[in-house]
């Protein structure tokens, strides 16, 4: 991943500052970082602590949005033209970053800024990393105090997909940022500052997609191996583009499913109108709650999603039961054939 240009600002919390100053500051960097192995490993390293992290996709706000919109689109497209500094950028957005820390975090950080290559895509992302103290061995054999950036705890990050934002004028998700639980402030003041507006709902599309998934067996009254093989198919490949931070694609995923008939899930989506946008930001979370419970005995073979437990399906474990609430299609038209 050739990284174009980077830099390190540090954030100062008033309570590390020791005077009586609430608004914090930065320290800022006059120089960007040298490119290294160390700073592909920390590009790497940060990439995968935010694509795990618990996210918002969409897009900067525009006209007729219900969003305030920022000085970071009109800034940003004056970097990229070659108008301004990336240095001196860098340092304004690090300016408003530290007001957002003096109001809703208790610790100072180090703002990194990266602008990047991956493929023929070009990014730019941003992320508060935080420290902790830690241990290493010298190379006298003794044990020294090392601190350490501890990416787990990235309490501020984002990410810009600048090739799709310059290119496609219609996209709604083409900006990610983390959206902190135990923060809704932060992560509501961090979405003003950036300018940005949700598009789509990753997880709830994630959920939709899952739900069109198990119709689909279920019309196609496919055997259980099939089935689990196809379930498997889907997890793997929508977790793989998790994992990386890209969206999905219906027509894609479908042929992934079915070579033989690689139209055939896309056409269910559609005919269905499951309301599904062309690509998902696969959610990692609701694909991890997506598995299925299958079993075989005495000549009794039942497979079924396992979100579908507690609601159409529910196991009485008292009595050794499994209820279905609702009968497939097909199983039912034979249970009425054989009576």
């Amino acid at each position: 991943m050739p990284i174009h240009h980077s830099i390190i600002h540090r954030i100062v919390h008033p309570a590390d500052t020791g005077s009586d100053d609430a608004s914090g500051g930065v320290v800022p960097s006059s120089t960007e970082l040298t490119p290294s192995e160390h700073l592909d490993a920390l590009l790497e390293g940060v990439n995968k602590a935010f694509h795990a992290k618990n996210k918002s996709w969409g897009h900067f706000a525009g006209p007729g949005d219900d969003a305030e919109s920022s000085a970071l689109p009109a800034e940003l497209r004056d970097y990229l033209e070659g108008n301004s500094d990336f240095s001196l950028v860098t340092r304004q957005w690090a300016e408003r970053v530290a007001k957002l820390v003096a109001e809703h975090l208790s610790l100072s950080g180090d703002l990194l800024f990266l602008d990047y290559q991956f493929g023929d895509t070009r990014y730019l992302s941003l992320a508060l990393l935080h420290h902790r103290e830690g241990f290493c061995v010298d190379d006298a054999h003794r044990i020294v105090p090392a601190r350490q950036l501890n990416l787990a705890q990235m309490s501020l990050a984002a990410r810009l997909n600048i090739s799709q934002w310059q290119a496609d004028g219609a996209s709604k998700q083409y900006l990610s940022w983390t959206r902190d639980r135990g923060g809704k402030k932060l992560a509501e003041g961090f979405a003003a500052l950036l300018g940005a507006i949700e598009g789509v709902d990753a997880s709830g599309e994630t959920r939709t997609l899952l739900k069109a998934f198990s119709d689909y067996v279920e019309k196609e009254d496919l055997p259980e191996d099939a089935s689990r093989e196809k379930t498997d198919a889907l997890i793997d490949y929508a977790s793989e583009h998790a994992s990386r931070g890209e969206p999905i694609t219906l027509e894609a995923l479908s042929e992934v499913l079915d070579e033989r008939e690689p139209r055939a899930f896309f056409d269910h989506i559609r005919q269905a109108d499951y309301g599904l946008s062309p690509e998902i930001p696969p959610d990692k979370r609701t694909l991890n709650q997506f598995r299925r419970f299958a079993g075989r005995a005495g000549g009794v073979s039942i497979s079924f999603d396992s979100h579908l437990l507690g609601s159409s399906i529910e196991y009485d474990e008292a009595q050794d039961r499994l209820i279905i609430k609702q009968v497939p299609k097909q199983l039912k038209e034979q249970l009425k054939r054989q009576g």
